[in-house]
């Protein structure tokens, strides 16, 4: 099964995007919340490594597609001072949420949010020295076009770093993730968020996605170069870094 192919509604004549869109306008409030109870408190650390990626090549210009409420844009933000960071998301109550946390940290002097399609962004070529994304890819209706768009907006040595979702595979944290993941992550998620949908489409976005070398590979077809996959926390997660 082709990633774009898993939406969160499959009944619905809405497309991937729209689909997506609508289901976190639906679930920001409760978005947060739910990110951390899921992941024990574990994507602080995963959000962590990515930062830390970019920063020898000290980037002043940084872009965060798909930033959902912001957490990693905040994070890069907090971290490189001296750098100015874009938070971009196709959920405008996502972005609204973004907003009123950045106010209440204090951090418009160097972080801004706005609505925008992660595949059609709205900046020139080689604007940014850098490109982070958090468990957005896997949500793009056109992977090639999204990836493609990260790589001409990031100038010429330019380093990119994408977290996403990976399946473990070793005994016995690949049975337990696969536990968890299917049958306790959609529960959860309907009763906090009460969306039908959002956390059973969840697990089955991150088994449909090419994950490992197989990502590198569609990273190295849009132009990246010296791509590289690190498994996190015994693979529940990756971090792919790669260069322009």
């Amino acid at each position: 099964m082709k990633h774009n192919s898993v939406v969160p509604d499959a009944s619905s004549k809405l497309s991937k995007k729209e689909q997506v869109a609508d289901m976190f306008n639906h679930i920001a409030n409760k978005y947060d919340f739910l990110n951390h109870l899921l992941s024990l408190g574990i994507d602080k650390t995963w959000r962590t490594k990515a930062i830390k990626s970019i920063v020898p090549i000290d980037p002043k210009k940084i872009l965060d597609v798909a930033t959902g409420t912001g957490d990693l844009a905040i994070a890069a933000a907090t971290r490189l001072e001296g750098s100015q960071v874009i938070g971009i998301d196709i959920a405008a109550q996502m972005i609204a949420v973004a907003k009123i946390k950045i106010k209440n940290q204090k951090r418009s002097h160097n972080l801004s949010m706005r609505v925008a399609d992660s595949e059609a962004l709205p900046f020139d070529e080689g604007h940014f020295d850098a490109v982070l994304c958090a468990y957005g890819v896997r949500n793009f209706q056109n992977l090639h076009q999204g990836l493609s768009e990260m790589y001409r907006v990031m100038r010429g040595g330019g380093r990119v770093a994408i977290l996403e979702f990976s399946q473990p595979k070793k005994f016995p944290v690949k049975q337990c993730f696969s536990f968890y993941f299917k049958y306790i992550t959609p529960l959860l998620g309907k009763l906090v968020s009460k969306h039908q949908t959002a956390y059973r489409y969840l697990p089955q976005s991150v088994m449909a996605f090419p994950e490992g070398q197989d990502f590198c590979t569609i990273l190295e077809e849009c132009g990246f170069k010296n791509t590289q996959v690190k498994a996190l926390s015994y693979g529940i997660t990756s971090l792919y870094t790669a260069e322009k």
